[in-house]
């Protein structure tokens, strides 16, 4: 079977877009280890996630500020970039803090409808998830 050429441009595969999220996972829980570090030599060391609201929005917004920061400033994640994809608007451009956060949300609320956000893309004629499409942007392959 003849090997698929890569085109520049062309949108993010559903099976590409789940080896980038298991890529990201691993920096993702690295960078929350750190965070809790950091909160335990600040003095909070009887905290738990999920239990206490305080500190599960601290790691909560140490996850959000990491894929976020990433997506504004260079287009993609740790993972995306070792996956040769990246994340634009509808212009090109990188995304933007806002577009960068309505993307964020909408994707937990892909995963959360039992990934059907995710599946959508096997449907949809241009390969979007419903983050790509309630953030107006998209994943493209570079």
């Amino acid at each position: 079977m003849k090997k698929k050429e890569l085109i520049p441009g062309e949108p993010c595969g559903l099976l590409r877009r789940l080896a980038i999220i298991f890529y990201d996972f691993a920096i993702v829980i690295s960078l929350l280890i750190l965070a809790t570090m950091l909160a335990m030599l600040a003095g909070f060391r009887g905290s738990t996630a999920l239990k206490d609201p305080g500190y599960t929005m601290y790691l909560f917004t140490t996850w959000f500020l990491y894929v976020t920061w990433c997506w504004n400033k260079g287009g993609m994640t740790v993972g995306m970039r070792a996956w040769r994809v990246r994340i634009e608007d509808e212009k090109g451009l990188k995304p933007g803090w806002g577009k960068s956060a309505v993307r964020f949300f909408a994707s937990l609320l892909s995963a959360a409808a039992a990934g059907l956000g995710f599946i959508w893309s096997l449907v949809d004629s241009r390969q979007r998830t419903w983050h790509d499409i309630l953030s107006k942007t998209r994943m493209i392959r570079f």
